[in-house]
């Protein structure tokens, strides 16, 4: 009698040369991707704000559009995987087109670039003697923007009124995308790249708006333009407003808006804000003099190290603060190693400093700040890894911006499916477990009575769950582009 050969010694198959034949896809998980962007009209706000030139048989700015939200929410991290999407042929059912060729792409996004806006702003730099520029942006990128804040809109839209949200915390920060083509810059890391700043509204988990940069441009350099176009976007529902930031938006045109309640180009009334405050000698002093019985104990790290906070007095007369204009208020942090313990530094001890025109519970203000971590940080992370953000397409400033920018609104279109998805273990989930559940799912699109039906190799359960999600995005605007 012949010994059998152990299961996990053998391939229990043989491959079959011949291709699968029938419109099958195994990314069909994606119509739901599809379906939240139709409902939500973005192919429509494309086609107004980017206003192309179409071929007979080319795509519009539409197509486009949904086609790199595709990409991003399939894993995408360059124009060369749409040809895999363009080869799908049961996605070019779903989809009711075939996605464009990576050529088409790299023409489309070269559109945004606007070479002539990028060298005025450089030889304009260097009359000025200044090695960081901020080129505004070309008509294309600045349609693009709207596009990005009409989702945001779209959203609050689609939302049931008893959900609509009426706060707004906007959290602005900007993070470092590694890159090595020729015209990527030095960031203060030392990392060669870009530098985009992007500005998240917490509560609703929507990037408001981004502001593409070169990584020697200084997160302190202009932020006051991100901030602005965030609270712009923010839907006529929000009444009460908030800002927080790192020690980047401790300057001073930013904070003199944020404090001006007849700001210009924002809205009108308060602002909350608290900013991490800027360490100049003057305030590390302040911070050193602060007795040892005034700093108070209100958390402690895992290793030991005890939170602690006071207030301190200390008014540096910066130009935003005029003399009919209340100071603002610092509260101190302290970090306090455990005895015997010491920081890389070699001291036992490191002092930072909230700016803040709040007049809340020290507690509960610092650890409020402190909540913008799990916010714009998170965003950060889901832009460069989970979509294609953090991977640069071009050698061209404006198509770079274009393709990041992109990828801000996959963000927020998956951020809309996951909080409508009906399993609540999903809706923070991040998008490598959506890739898992959602959208690499195998389907078959067949036509049955006439009917073109999309034939899920899924359960009854889950194929329920796609159903209720398109019920709450039904297509209210046909035309798709």
């Amino acid at each position: 009698m012949r010994t059998p050969t152990p299961l996990l010694s053998k391939t229990p198959f043989a491959i079959d040369p011949v291709p699968l034949r029938g419109a099958s896809s195994s990314r069909a998980g994606l119509a739901a991707v599809s379906r939240v962007l139709r409902s939500l009209s973005l192919p429509g706000q494309a086609q107004s704000n980017l206003p192309i030139k179409k071929r007979d048989n080319g795509f519009s700015s539409g197509q486009y559009l949904e086609c790199f939200t595709l990409l991003h929410a399939a894993g995408g991290d360059c124009m060369e995987d749409m040809q895999l999407l363009r080869e799908d042929e049961g996605l070019t059912k779903i989809l009711g087109y075939q996605a464009p060729s990576p050529r088409a792409v790299g023409d489309f996004l070269d559109l945004f670039h606007d070479a002539n806006r990028v060298t005025q702003a450089r030889q304009h730099a260097q009359q000025q003697q200044q090695l960081a520029i901020l080129p505004s942006e070309s008509t294309l990128l600045e349609g693009l923007g709207r596009v990005l804040s009409g989702s945001v809109q779209a959203v609050e839209r689609n939302q049931p009124k008893s959900r609509r949200w009426n706060q707004a915390t906007v959290d602005q920060d900007a993070t470092i995308v590694e890159s090595h083509k020729q015209t990527a810059t030095v960031a203060y890391e030392g990392t060669t790249g870009y530098q985009p700043m992007v500005a998240v509204w917490a509560e609703a988990d929507l990037i408001l708006a981004d502001q593409f940069r070169d990584g020697n441009v200084p997160a302190i350099m202009q932020p006051l333009s991100c901030a602005r176009a965030a609270f712009a976007a923010l839907p006529a529902s929000v009444r009460q407003y908030y800002f927080r930031g790192d020690s980047a938006c401790h300057e001073n045109d930013l904070l003199e808006w944020l404090g001006n309640p007849l700001r210009e180009g924002g809205p009108k009334g308060f602002i909350g804000f608290a900013v991490s405050a800027r360490q100049s000698e003057a305030l590390a002093a302040a911070l050193r003099a602060v007795q040892d019985q005034q700093w108070k104990t209100f958390g402690k790290e895992a290793d030991g190290t005890l939170r602690q906070w006071a207030e301190v007095a200390f008014v540096p007369g910066q130009k935003n603060e005029k003399k009919d204009t209340r100071p603002l208020r610092y509260v101190g942090l302290r970090l306090l190693k455990p005895q015997g313990s010491l920081f890389g530094d070699g001291t036992d001890r490191h002092f930072h400093a909230v700016l803040t025109n709040l007049e809340w519970k020290a507690t509960r203000l610092l650890k409020w700040h402190r909540e913008k971590a799990g916010t714009v940080e998170h965003v950060h992370e889901e832009l460069k890894n989970g979509l294609g953000g953090g991977r640069m397409p071009s050698q061209k400033f404006g198509a770079n911006a274009a393709w990041f920018r992109m990828s801000c609104i996959a963000y927020n279109i998956l951020s809309a499916l996951r909080q409508a998805w009906p399993e609540e273990e999903l809706q923070q989930a991040k998008l490598k477990r959506l890739r898992f559940k959602i959208f690499n799912v195998s389907g078959r699109v067949v036509r049955d009575r006439r009917k073109i039906r999309l034939r899920l190799a899924a359960s009854e359960k889950w194929i329920g769950h796609l159903q209720r999600l398109f019920d709450l995005f039904p297509l209210v605007d046909r035309p798709t582009g």
